[in-house]
């Protein structure tokens, strides 16, 4: 479910009528509603793009805000008391885990630190 804000621009009673069909008629459109500022608010699994896709065709449409819309509180449930708090589910621990020791290396030896580390023939 998600609650895309649209902000339109149209002129007439017509061209808003045009825009709730439209609006309405887009698949996964749970509710529609249109305030006095022009904006649309359109809920339900709808693609953003889409919408503004089909909206741009009768006005200038831009998108405001989208994200998830608001579901009804639901009542926690509280957990029963007879139930053993579960230690017959709990995982073994992991087993503990080894890394090898590092290897140093020495830095390369260059000719011109070390002379007589080179051989010349």
């Amino acid at each position: 479910m998600k609650k895309v804000v649209l902000k339109l621009d149209f002129h007439d009673e017509k061209c808003r009528q045009k825009v709730m069909k439209t609006a309405s008629g887009i698949s996964g459109v749970e509710s529609v509603a249109l305030d006095k500022d022009q904006k649309l608010t359109v809920t339900g699994d709808i693609d953003p793009v889409v919408a503004v896709r089909k909206l741009r065709k009768l006005c200038q449409t831009n998108i405001i805000s989208v994200g998830p819309a608001k579901e009804p509180e639901k009542k926690k449930e509280e957990p029963k008391k007879d139930e053993k708090k579960g230690d017959a589910n709990k995982c073994p621990p992991p087993y503990p885990v080894y890394y090898p020791p590092p290897i140093y290396c020495h830095p390369p030896v260059y000719m011109e630190e070390d002379p007589a580390s080179c051989v010349i023939c």
